[in-house]
This record gives C-alpha cells, sequence and structure tokens, in this order.
C-alpha cells in the first residue's frame, strides 16, 4: 500500500501518547524496574504489574486514570523470537489505566481520537475486535464511525481476559492495522485473527468488569476497570511504514551494527539463517541492558538464569553469524545510544553492564566449544544411519545452550537424524517442572493478613536513629499464628506493631534489633524486628497480657545495637575501598550486617589477589586509625545524587533519603545512600579484618570480614590455630611455615618414589600383569587392574610394558584414584595396531560400563568415569570384545 500516513520516531511516538494522556487528566508514571516489588512476578511483564493494588481496591488513585510506558520482558516465546515479525523479549509498552474514573465510552473514545487525529493513520485501515457477546464495546465502535465489516467477533481465548479461575476478569477490544494484501496469506476471508502477517494487532484494550465466582456466574464489580497496552515498537513499524516490529527505527539500528560487524545482510521478512540471527541479537542485546541496569545478575536460576539464557543466545548466534571475536559490549553501547535518554540508568550502569557482558560471554565461548566436543562425543558414538537420541539433543540446549536447529545441522551433516518428538518430550518436561515452580502470574496472591494491615494502618515512626527507648507508644496491631486479635497472653509467640519504635527493622543487610516492649501487665521480649509494607513488626515472645492500643515503653539492645551500628558502617568503608582498588565497576550486589560479622557482595570478574585484599583491609583500617567522622543528613533524592551520594545497584529509592558519609563534607571518603545505623566515628570499628573472599556465582564476590570485639575474637582464634601448629610440629611459632615446606618436600620425594616402584619395571602388580598377558596371535594382550595410581600414571604403565614385552604388545588397564573415580587406557604398538587391536573402539565399548566417556586413536585411548564398581565388568567386557 502507498505510504497515506505520516512517519513518526519511537521517541516521538512515545512522548506523543504519554502527552495525549496526561493532558486529558491522566497522571503519568514513570517505568517501574523489571524487578517488581510483587513476590508473585519474577519480571515486570505489562504494564499493569505496578497498577495492581489499584485493580484490587488496596489503594485508590486520586487521579481519574494513570498513563505510563512500561519497559517489559518476557521470555515464555523465547525459541520463536526472530523467526517471526512481532515475537520479542523486550518491548516498551505504552498503557492508559483507570480504576472506575473513565468508561468504557470515553477510553475507547480516545483510543480512536490519538490514532486517528494525533497519529493519523488512515482510518479505512484500522481493524476492530470485541469479545463474541461484548455488544457494548461493538456499539461504541460504531459510534465512533467504525464500518460494521471492520469489526470481528473473537472468543474467549483471544478477547476475553481473566485473572484465574476466579476473580476479576472482563472482554477485550483489539485495534489492528491492515499491513496490505500483500503480506497476507491470500485467504479472502481474512481477518484479525488470521495467523498471517496482515493484520498487526498493535493495542488492546481490557475493561475488567465482572467478578467471576466458583459457580461460573459473573457479577459486576464495584467499579469497571480500564488496563489498556499499545505495543510501542509494533506502533513504530506502522508508523514508519514497515511490517515488522524489528523494522523500526531502534531496532534497525542494532541490526544494521549486526550487518557491520558480521559481514552478513538483513533481508525484510526472511525468517531463516542470518536474518532471523541478526533479529535475535539485536533483541537479546536490549533484554540483556535493561535487566543488568536494573540489579540482576546472571545466574543459575530465577531472574538471573532468564538472564543468562537470553546472553547465552545472544553470543550463539554471533557464532552462526561467524562472530568469532566479543561483540556484545557494542550492542550495549548501541543501546545506550538510542535508549539512553528516556532510560538514564542505562548509561549511569554501562561501564557495570558490559564488564559483566564481557566476562559472560567469554566464559559461554568454552562453553560452546565444550558442547561441539560433547555432541561430537555423542555422534561419533553412533552406528550409521542411527538417530541422535532426543535426550543428548536435549541435554545440548539445556546445558550448552545448542538450539535444536544447531544440532540437527551438525548431525545431518555427520548423516545422523535427530530425535525430534525425544527432544520435544524432554522439553515439555522441563516446562511442565518450570509452570509447576513458578511463583504465579502478574495478579499473584497479596491477601494475606500483613497486606490488609499495611492498608489500614499509618506507616510506623522509626525513632530509632536518635532515641534508645521510647515511653507512650501504643500497640496498634497484634497478629498470632497469621491473624489479627484484640489482645493475647500466657508465653505466647506473636507479633506486634507499634505507632512509634526505636527498634531498627531488619533492612538493606542490616538485621533487625532485638529489645523489649514493656507495660505494667506484660512483657514482650522483641527477638526480630522486620518490615512488612511499612510497618515495623516486633516478632518475640509475651509475658503476661498485652491488647491493642495499650501504651508501652520500647527499647533495643544496646550491645547488640552497637555491634550492628558498626559493622554496617564498616560495610560503607569496604564498598569504598573496593572501588579504589578494584574499579568503579563495583557495585553491591548484597551484604549482611550482623552482630558477629559482615558479609559483602560485589560486582567484580575475577578472584582478587592476596595483595587486592591487604590493600583494601589497610584503605579501611586506615579510615578506622584517622578517627574520621560519619555524618547523616536527610535530603531530596536529586540533592542526593548531585552531592556524589552512591545508590546501591538495582535499589529503588523515595523522594526523601538519608546520606551517610565518611570523612570530610567537601572530600568524604565514603557517601552512600542509606537507611541503616551507624557509628558516630570510624574510630569505634577499632580493627578491620577480611576473613575470606569467595565467589557467589559469575561476576559476583563475597568478602566477609570482622570488626571490633569480633576482629579480636578472630585474630585470638587465628593465634591459638598458630600455636597448636607450632606445637604438634616441635617448633616456634614464626618456624612453621619452614618445617611445613621441609615436610612436604619429604612427602613429594617419598610420593615420586612410590609411583616409581608402582609403575616401573619392578613393580610386581606389572610383573604378574605382563607374565600373565595373553598370546592373541599377532600381538601380546596384557589386561588388567592396577591399584593406587592416578589416571597420568597408567600411561608410565604402558611404557613399562612395551619395554618389557618383546615384539607387537597392547593393554588394558584401569586403576581406581585417590578420589574413588576409575580411569581406563588402551594402548598398543603400531604392529598390535596394524594386526586389528584398535584402542579407540576397546574404549568407547567399555567406559560406559563404569558411567565414563572417551575414545581416541587406534594406538591411545583413555576415559574417566564415575562408578568404581564396574571396573571389573569392564576389563572382562575387553577381554570378550577382543576374543580374549
Amino acid at each position: 500500500m502507498a505510504a497515506d500516513y505520516p512517519t513518526m520516531s519511537t521517541a516521538e511516538i512515545r512522548s506523543a501518547y504519554l502527552n495525549f494522556f496526561e493532558e486529558r487528566g491522566n497522571k503519568l508514571y514513570a517505568s517501574s524496574s523489571l524487578v517488581p516489588d510483587d513476590p508473585s512476578l519474577l519480571l515486570a511483564n505489562a504494564g499493569m504489574n505496578q497498577f495492581k493494588e489499584y485493580y484490587q481496591g488496596k489503594k485508590v488513585m486520586k487521579e481519574i486514570g494513570a498513563c505510563s510506558c512500561q519497559k517489559c520482558v518476557r521470555t515464555n516465546d523465547i525459541d520463536i523470537i526472530g523467526s517471526d515479525g512481532r515475537h520479542a523479549s523486550f518491548f516498551e509498552m505504552l498503557g492508559n489505566f483507570a480504576f472506575g474514573g473513565v468508561t468504557k465510552e470515553q477510553a475507547c473514545t480516545w483510543a480512536y481520537e490519538l490514532i486517528t487525529e494525533v497519529f493519523k493513520l488512515p482510518k479505512e485501515r484500522l481493524h476492530f475486535t470485541v469479545f463474541t457477546d461484548d455488544d457494548e464495546t461493538h456499539d461504541v465502535w460504531r459510534a465512533l464511525g467504525v464500518p460494521e465489516d471492520h469489526i470481528t467477533r473473537l472468543g474467549e481465548d483471544d478477547n476475553f481476559w481473566a485473572a484465574g479461575p476466579t476473580g476479576p476478569c472482563g472482554p477485550c477490544s483489539e485495534i489492528y492495522f491492515d499491513l496490505g494484501e500483500e503480506v497476507g496469506c491470500g485467504c479472502p476471508d481474512c481477518a484479525p485473527g488470521c495467523d498471517c502477517d496482515r493484520f498487526l494487532e498493535f493495542w488492546n484494550l481490557v475493561f475488567t468488569q465482572f467478578d467471576r465466582q466458583e459457580d461460573g456466574s459473573m457479577p459486576e464489580l464495584p467499579h469497571r476497570n480500564l488496563d489498556t497496552g499499545m505495543g510501542l515498537e509494533r506502533m513504530a513499524a506502522i508508523m514508519q511504514h514497515k511490517s515488522s516490529f524489528f523494522d523500526g527505527d531502534v531496532m534497525q539500528s542494532l541490526i544494521k551494527l549486526g550487518e557491520e560487524i558480521s559481514g552478513k545482510t538483513y533481508v525484510d521478512n526472511e525468517y531463516t539463517g542470518a536474518s532471523r540471527s541478526l533479529r535475535i541479537i539485536a533483541d537479546h542485546a536490549r533484554s540483556v541492558d535493561f535487566l543488568i541496569s536494573d540489579g540482576v545478575l546472571p545466574g543459575n536460576e530465577g531472574r538471573g538464569y532468564v538472564l543468562r539464557r537470553l546472553l547465552r543466545r545472544a553470543v550463539f548466534h554471533g557464532r552462526l553469524l561467524g562472530i568469532e571475536d566479543a561483540f556484545l559490549g557494542r550492542f550495549i553501547d548501541a543501546v545506550n545510544d538510542v535508549m539512553g535518554e528516556a532510560y538514564p540508568n542505562l548509561v549511569e550502569n554501562a561501564g557495570l553492564v558490559k564488564g559483566i557482558v564481557n566476562a559472560e560471554e567469554e566464559r559461554f565461548s568454552t562453553t560452546l566449544n565444550n558442547g561441539r566436543v560433547y555432541l561430537d562425543e555423542q555422534l561419533g558414538a553412533l552406528d550409521e544411519g542411527e538417530q541422535l537420541s532426543g535426550k543428548a539433543a536435549f541435554m545440548l540446549h539445556d546445558t550448552f545452550g545448542f538450539p535444536i536447529d544447531l544440532t540437527v545441522e551438525i548431525a545431518e551433516s555427520a548423516g545422523h537424524a535427530v530425535d525430534i518428538e525425544g527432544f520435544d518430550a524432554e522439553m515439555a518436561e522441563q516446562k511442565a517442572r518450570a509452570r509447576a515452580a513458578a511463583k504465579g502470574d502478574a495478579w499473584g496472591s497479596f491477601n494475606d493478613v500483613w497486606t490488609e494491615l499495611a492498608d489500614q494502618l499509618p506507616a510506623t515512626e522509626f525513632a530509632g536513629y536518635e532515641e534508645e527507648s521510647i515511653e507512650g507508644a501504643h500497640v496498634l496491631a497484634i497478629v498470632v499464628n497469621g491473624e489479627r486479635v484484640a489482645s493475647a497472653e500466657n508465653a505466647v509467640e506473636a507479633s506486634v506493631v507499634l505507632d512509634r519504635t526505636p527498634l531498627y527493622a531488619e533492612m538493606g543487610g542490616q538485621l533487625g534489633d532485638h529489645g523489649l516492649i514493656d507495660t505494667a501487665d506484660a512483657q514482650f521480649f522483641v527477638s526480630n524486628t522486620v518490615s512488612k509494607g511499612g510497618l515495623y513488626v516486633h516478632e518475640g515472645k509475651l509475658i503476661g497480657k498485652l491488647s491493642e492500643g495499650d501504651t508501652v515503653f520500647a527499647g533495643y539492645d544496646l550491645n547488640r545495637r552497637g555491634l550492628l551500628a558498626r559493622n554496617h558502617t564498616a560495610t560503607h568503608l569496604l564498598d569504598a575501598a573496593l572501588k579504589e582498588v578494584l574499579g568503579e565497576h563495583v557495585n553491591q550486589a548484597g551484604s549482611l550486617v550482623s552482630p558477629e560479622a559482615l558479609r559483602f557482595d560485589f560486582t567484580h570478574f575475577e578472584a582478587m589477589t592476596s595483595e587486592q585484599i591487604r590493600a583494601v583491609e589497610d584503605l579501611v583500617n586506615e579510615q578506622i586509625l584517622a578517627a574520621k567522622p560519619v555524618v547523616t543528613r536527610v535530603m531530596g533524592i536529586e540533592e542526593a545524587k548531585a552531592s556524589g551520594a552512591v545508590a546501591l545497584f538495582g535499589e529503588k529509592y523515595g523522594d526523601t533519603v538519608r546520606v551517610v558519609s565518611v570523612g570530610a563534607e567537601d572530600e568524604p571518603f565514603s557517601r552512600e545512600l542509606c537507611g541503616g545505623t551507624h557509628a558516630a566515628n570510624t574510630a569505634e570499628l577499632g580493627l578491620f579484618k577480611i576473613v575470606s573472599e569467595s565467589s557467589t556465582g559469575s561476576n559476583v564476590r563475597r568478602i566477609e570480614a570482622v570488626t571490633s570485639t569480633g576482629a579480636i575474637a578472630y585474630l585470638e582464634q587465628r593465634a591459638a590455630l598458630a600455636e597448636s601448629a607450632a606445637s604438634q610440629l616441635k617448633c616456634r611459632i614464626e618456624e612453621v611455615p619452614a618445617r611445613i615446606s621441609s615436610l612436604q618436600a619429604e612427602l613429594r620425594e617419598s610420593n615420586q618414589k612410590l609411583k616409581k616402584a608402582l609403575t616401573g619395571g619392578g613393580s610386581d602388580a606389572i610383573s604378574s600383569a605382563i607374565e600373565n598377558a595373553q598370546d592373541m596371535g599377532s600381538y601380546k594382550l596384557v589386561v588388567a587392574e592396577l591399584a593406587g595410581l592416578e589416571a597420568s600414571d597408567l600411561r608410565n604403565v604402558w611404557d613399562t610394558i612395551r619395554q618389557k614385552v618383546s615384539g607387537a604388545c597392547a593393554c588394558v588397564l584401569a586403576t581406581v584414584t585417590e578420589k574413588g573415580t576409575p580411569a581406563l587406557i588402551a594402548a598398543a604398538t603400531d604392529d598390535a595396531a596394524s594386526a586389528g587391536f584398535h584402542a579407540g573402539n576397546v574404549i568407547k565399548q567399555i567406559a560406559p560400563l563404569v558411567d565414563g566417556r572417551g575414545g581416541g586413536k587406534p594406538t591411545m585411548a583413555q576415559a574417566g568415569g564415575k562408578d568404581a564398581q564396574g571396573v571389573a565388568a569392564a576389563l572382562e567386557a575387553a577381554r570378550t570384545a577382543l576374543g580374549a
């Protein structure tokens, strides 16, 4: 079709949409993080996520409605991405939401006005769908001038939304754009709902108006809700006169980068080969950038697994395009160039994102190589024409990141088909397991007692920064066994909410306070304090009787709070020292502040050296010895950022924040946004000592450290260990290292002598094995299990056999290593191999009997295994196979 409407960029569409709804009284909301506050939701996958509590009636919006542009990640259709023009893992969803303030007629009128008068889409190319029984919406569209033949009625699967089997639900109405017959299926009755590409759905209006009951009845809700979503990338394709999600300006800028790096050419409407891989890389690069910028790190489960899978899939498709070097970092830069203005945190976290991406890309390149080795081994074990099992194909997909199409391609080139049905069955089992483990969809459960209390009660006033204890606090709620009660007594375990408290609730890694809530009739011993929806909840044991409305005394354990405060201040010093020693890419990735010690997780891409650990320790202790003041100020979030305060990676902050600075106001050693409690002066920490540095996963390191009394206890324990070692070695403490080195040298010498005795010509076991060698006619065969050896020693044994046996010879040897794992070797002289002995075939046949894999050349092959119990059977199988 000819271009019969104007062109708009993605940024212009986003701005025009949000301005349109703001001008009509809707409140503009910023996109929420991809890591939602909703514990039932893995990742933000729809614009409505942040408005769930409004839909449920737990919160009330003053404005008539809301609008937003929400960043979303969905991966349920990840294997389809790139194979059509509609599916993607990352997308922006423009939304308009209302909770009783907007009628169905008003919502449809706004939608029609926006797309026809602002975007100026031609009315003859617009099509609308309504739910089969929704005459009301049908009549609204007709009243707006939509022709009857441009309205299609669809059933419940397409045009009815429900939160679940019961609960809020209602009809949907979708808006489609006709891309033209040339991209359609050619069917004369083609219409919205057809699987072809002609009609592109770009806006869905959901009218949540019913409350489905268990008996199937659907009474009206107290008020109707509105949830609309317009896919920004799809709208960009339409407004730029394209036919695919991937043909808009943002996606095309990324695809062109892929063309530049790979030398391959992208072809519109070609959904295989290089074009498919270019789409996948462009899409996945956006997901990776946004996920890491919102605090997600690669891992083996949950959000981390989603991120790692997307990242590895992008790298793999780079390999398919012939890109051998690291390349994803360039895509991160490109994503930031086109989207950084709308999402500034992309630019702020660029260094960290690229560091993580580069490290993961390098690591996965090794994994890919290993996967190819595994595939070659599996194919090599097959008989001519035999299928590669579905289990092996799934192993490649799930463990090594090999898409099934690559496995099929490689297998077919080697003359083998792949058991696709078996692969699909394995995939179906995994998906069933994933569904069973899922936490729920966007409408997970929120109806517990603390959600209700958070709606009913005012947020707790925390007085513990200034006060050690307070008089005159009031009991607002008591919860026993998950139920709110008016009073409790007699040694019961309970949770108590006060209007004011000096006890700090567990947040930001700092454990909650212990303490006492006291009245004339009761003592409540607080064993933990936690935060639930703005309420400080005191958990503990009650002696006496306590009732709602009681006036109480509340105080915290002073000694414990002091230890917590020192260790919390130490985490700030540690963070600053790590940035100075390792680089600005360091970001906190989790922490635990307890009275005894502190634990600090941070982003870094390799283990710290002993020199780096010592340098960090020295920097922190330098600040402690300098007795620097720790100053706290409350200020606006923008003022805090302007002051250079460090915000925790992936953390969400309100408009007003506490800023904790260590050192001079004009040039502090550390300045962070933090709500925790702290020492007044660094000198209170006494001493800082790193206890351990380790990995918690790729790109994340962990430091455990102690201060003050914890540091003293640690050093005393180490001193006691040193004294014990000196006593056992019968030397002075300062002589322990030299004495250990001497003993190690003696042990190495003894081991060498033992190995020589076990593998050399003087070994009784080897001599016995040679004496029992069988004459195979053309060569002599030695088959034996030898004790006390490692896998590497078996080659030395073969050298001894070859020297001691005259003429052609071969062997099949086994041992169980010190770790308890079996090792096998088969070897032969050239003459024995010429006579028919094939070491590789022998090992390939017997290795499964020890739960192992292996192979090699006719003259030398080795295998390792897991089952030492199978060694005897493996050697017997070798004798049988060789006719011995």
